[in-house]
């Protein structure tokens, strides 16, 4: 396809059509958007970018030391400015030649790391952060109202320079800031010492699956940019569940077939996310089973291996019947949502 799109415009060159520069141009156009619908695919330049921009992200984020602060908050602001410019006008110009999508936003979303760190640094020059907690690597670390200036800011900044560079990277720092957000809105709703903190993170999480499954919908054709609102969704969630069910059986037991669930729709829309999550789920509920509801039973590990393999007998019965059974699933789906699970297992 490629090659012949190639042969077209240098017929079109001869031709007279349109001029060598536009015939290229037109060419590194097309090829992008192939493949940003197609995604990225895994080779070992790929991952070399990848690598290196969560090692330059959680650098600036994750593993910033207590040596920042010296810097002082104008400082520090100053610094977090410079590197997200930087990174943003490498990327504008990769942006404008077209042909390498994966970098572009790499450096995209390192720009808006920097955000949170810059806003952070103002705070302190402006005097409007005082108090035991400054440190800016508590960010990640500790739940606290007073971070949300620095999350709104980000989701702004995420919001504009998704507009600018449509790469399901930028998504990353956009979907860990909402997590973040989820958390840190708890002791302002509940005060400080409030409970229900849980119920907080699950309903936070809901909403980011939501808006993966709508991002799903309307986004199909031009990458996954739904990934990381469904892992950090499904993240806030489950975690939130865990909370939420220590303490009761019946509880447990109800987070365990929760956890069945999300095994069932993981399969049912192609997320391994939710399966990955669900599995560990109900082991973990198997293991309390096993260490404090059945410690002393002989019956336990003998019924515990007979549901394994009745679970492996019905993997070879859905395996002999899956088109079939898959058909029936995906036709009580929504049309839309059908359509992007099609279009996500064709890219």
């Amino acid at each position: 396809m490629a090659s012949l799109a190639r042969t077209d415009l240098d017929g079109a060159v001869a031709a007279g059509i349109v001029t060598a520069e536009q015939a290229d141009r037109l060419a590194a156009h097309l090829g992008a958007r192939q493949a940003a619908a197609a995604g990225p695919r895994f080779t070992f330049g790929n991952a070399l970018y990848y690598l290196g921009g969560f090692v330059a992200i959680s650098a600036m984020s994750l593993f910033m030391t207590l040596g920042w602060a010296l810097l002082g908050g104008w400082g520090g602001c100053a610094v977090a400015l410079a590197h997200g410019a930087l990174a943003l006008a490498v990327a504008e110009r990769l942006r404008a030649r077209g042909t390498m999508p994966v970098p572009t936003g790499i450096l995209a979303a390192f720009a808006l790391a920097m955000v949170p760190l810059a806003i952070h640094g103002a705070q302190h020059g402006l005097g409007l952060w005082s108090g035991p907690r400054e440190a800016y690597r508590d960010y990640h670390a500790v739940i606290d109202g007073r971070w949300l200036a620095m999350e709104l800011g980000t989701l702004a900044a995420g919001a504009a320079l998704l507009l600018r560079h449509r790469h399901p990277f930028l998504v990353m720092p956009i979907a860990a800031t909402l997590w973040y957000m989820g958390m840190d809105l708890a002791p302002l709703l509940l005060g400080r010492e409030g409970a229900g903190r849980e119920l907080v993170s699950i309903a936070f999480g809901a909403a980011m699956i939501l808006l993966g499954f709508a991002v799903d919908i309307r986004a199909r054709r031009h990458g996954d940019f739904a990934f990381w609102l469904h892992l950090f969704g499904v993240v806030a969630a489950w975690g939130g569940g865990v909370v939420l069910a220590a303490g009761s059986e019946p509880r447990l037991l109800a987070w365990c077939l929760a956890n069945v669930a999300m095994i069932l729709v993981g399969a049912v829309i192609g997320r391994r996310v939710f399966a990955v999550f669900g599995a560990i789920g109900v082991a973990g509920y198997l293991g309390h089973l096993s260490w404090r509801v059945f410690a002393d039973s002989l019956l336990f590990p003998f019924a515990l291996s007979a549901l394994g393999f009745a679970l492996v007998g019905a993997g070879m019965l859905w395996q002999r019947h899956e088109a079939a059974w898959s058909a029936r699933i995906a036709a009580l789906l929504p049309a839309s949502l059908r359509e992007a699970l099609a279009a996500r297992e064709r890219g």
